[in-house]
């Protein structure tokens, strides 16, 4: 194989979910696809980190524009600024803008509170998270991390953090997906489903 492919499908396994084999199968297809593809694709990777950053009041993805960055969620005057969303992860904030129900605007923690992977709360941007609430007015804090060992340390570090701030603060429900079948689901889970029931 030559050296040029062989770097290509090194680059491309570094990629989240893209084996050896994967990879291998990209740098052929391209090799073999319309030419204006594969340059096409070369020229947004080329300029991807130029033109994209973090969003310097939410820390969504943003075009940079004049040295700024800053997302559409932020801009969009419609948004309800008096209600904040924290995530753990721009993914996160993806898939609640998916289910368009969120009408507010976000804060990306960019990490979770992880003792074992030596993530503490120092390491959380804590004190920008303060400055927005207070900078905007923010009523009410939604706190959308996931359900899990280090979604829930962090759910206890914001309640702790945010107390003296004097804010209201939600946490998002979990429960049974939908679709999904309840021999399935695991005990916290299904403990969480009917702990939050609501009135049919």
């Amino acid at each position: 194989m030559s050296p040029k492919i062989q770097r290509l499908v090194k680059l491309l396994s570094r990629l989240p979910g893209v084996g050896e084999k994967t990879a291998q199968r990209y740098v052929l297809w391209l090799l073999t696809a319309d030419d204006a593809l594969s340059r096409s694709l070369g020229d947004e990777l080329r300029t991807l980190r130029d033109e994209l950053g973090p969003c310097e009041r939410c820390g969504n993805i943003a075009e940079i524009r004049e040295g700024h960055a800053e997302c559409d969620v932020c801009l969009d005057s419609k948004r309800d600024a008096k209600v904040l969303c924290v995530v753990a992860r721009v993914h996160d904030l993806l898939a609640i803008e998916r289910a368009g129900s969120m009408r507010g605007r976000y804060f990306v923690l960019g990490r979770l509170l992880s003792p074992l992977e030596g993530i503490g709360p120092e390491d959380l941007p804590m004190a920008r998270l303060v400055e927005r609430i207070r900078a905007d007015g923010v009523t009410e804090v939604i706190v959308a991390t996931p359900p899990s060992v280090d979604g829930e340390a962090t759910a206890l570090l914001l309640k702790r953090e945010l107390a003296p701030v004097g804010v209201a603060m939600t946490r998002i429900a979990s429960g049974v997906p939908h679709g999904g079948d309840l021999e399935f689901a695991d005990p916290i889970t299904m403990g969480r489903a009917l702990s939050g029931r609501r009135a049919l």
